[in-house]
């Protein structure tokens, strides 16, 4: 990456004529920099969460020896930019858990996209049991299912956390998709992922199937 760069110097003081094209150039790679260094963070940061005892969700038994999740490589051809539909008239609706909670959820809107060569759409929801906490007023939920599952990822699909915002696109980095709780430990009572939000493509970002032996 710092040879790309330096390239990319060296073309925009040679080439005067065309300095606009070269600092667009550079600025991509900037940009591709700085995203793979979000995506890095994320995975440091998750990894802290599960090391430390008082937020982990792993049992002793596995946090004693625990060094890292296993993650996919990041990609920054998963973080996509999706039309954002917001659906204010949606009814809300009990979604199914690992047990016998249910939540209040509502839809929050809908995301297009494209990605694997594929139109994709996904709901994305609001908790109404949340919305009254302050550190939630403004959260999102992504959960999602997709062709990995059960072999590369957890069979029972994963989340990703999003932000309310009034614009009608909306960032969806899936290198930051990561496990229900449940996968590490049975105590805790995780959302099922609704049937409509399936990719049907391979969705290789975010973090893997926990393997506990």
């Amino acid at each position: 990456m710092k040879y790309v760069f330096g390239v990319m110097l060296f073309l925009i003081v040679g080439c005067k004529s065309d300095k606009k094209y070269h600092t667009s150039t550079v600025d991509k790679v900037q940009i591709e920099s700085k995203a793979i260094q979000e995506i890095l963070l994320f995975q440091r940061e998750l990894n802290e969460t599960f090391k430390n005892p008082d937020t982990s969700p792993l049992p002793d038994k596995y946090r004693k020896n625990f060094e890292g999740l296993d993650f996919f490589e990041p990609d920054s051809t998963y973080m996509v930019r999706a039309r954002f539909e917001r659906t204010p008239d949606a009814v809300p609706f009990l979604m199914g858990t690992t047990t016998e909670e249910k939540r209040r959820e509502v839809v929050y809107g809908i995301a297009y996209f494209e990605l694997n060569g594929a139109k994709h759409k996904l709901e994305i929801y609001q908790s109404l049991d949340l919305m009254d906490q302050e550190e939630y007023k403004d959260y999102l939920f992504l959960p999602f299912l997709d062709e990995t599952n059960g072999t590369e990822t957890y069979g029972g699909g994963r989340y990703i956390d999003l932000t309310i915002h009034d614009k009608d696109t909306i960032i969806i980095d899936f290198n930051k998709a990561y496990n229900p709780y449940c996968v590490y430990n049975k105590k805790y009572s995780c959302p099922l992922v609704p049937r409509q939000n399936y990719l049907r493509t391979n969705m290789r970002a975010g973090v893997k199937d926990f393997k506990k032996d």
